[in-house]
């Protein structure tokens, strides 16, 4: 499946626009972090939504970046940007209340808390694994280029991962062992 680059140029647009591609980020830039991550996407074969929603995960805003290039109101643009479909995958990432959703996850029925409407609800099991992809991409790029972030948070995350298995491709979860069980370098 090939990533079409009409969608990629548009996603790259519209960063640039919003004056975000410069914001910096564990590692560097905002820009370069939603690089990083659509190429770790990439890496594991993602399909091309899951790697545009990727490139865009922290378009609104995340529970743990506060820095939102476009408000939740103005999805249409990311809509036209990128597609209907990664951008449903941008928003749930976004809007996800990390603390009052994480513990669950892994249930058989997990109860998501949309963090924007406060809306309670099971999301479906395609939507579950895309959000568990999506946050080890994210998640592993910061603690690659991150040494202090993988230290404090390693071991949380890489019992987060292991909880999430069945919801990660084999690709993700060789990764995830890979950048958070290691021994540090140097």
């Amino acid at each position: 499946m090939t990533l079409p680059a009409d969608r990629v140029r548009a996603a790259l647009r519209l960063l640039e626009a919003t004056g975000a591609a410069g914001t910096g980020h564990p590692g560097g830039t905002l820009g370069a972090h939603l690089l990083r991550v659509r190429g770790r996407l990439e890496g594991w074969q993602a399909r091309p939504a899951l790697q545009l929603a990727g490139l865009c995960h922290a378009f609104y805003g995340t529970d743990g970046f506060a820095v939102a290039p476009l408000p939740a109101g103005e999805r249409s643009r990311l809509v036209e940007a990128i597609g209907a479909e990664a951008e449903a995958i941008v928003y749930f990432y976004a809007s996800c209340d990390r603390a009052a959703s994480y513990p669950a996850l892994d249930a058989a029925e997990p109860v998501f808390h949309d963090r924007f409407t406060g809306r309670r609800f099971v999301p479906a099991a395609q939507r579950r694994r895309d959000f568990a992809e999506l946050t080890a991409a994210n998640e592993l790029d910061i603690a690659s280029v991150d040494g202090a972030f993988r230290a404090a948070h390693g071991a949380g995350l890489l019992a987060l991962f292991t909880r999430l298995r069945p919801l990660l491709s084999a690709a993700a979860w060789r990764d995830c062992v890979h950048v958070l069980a290691a021994p540090p370098a140097g």
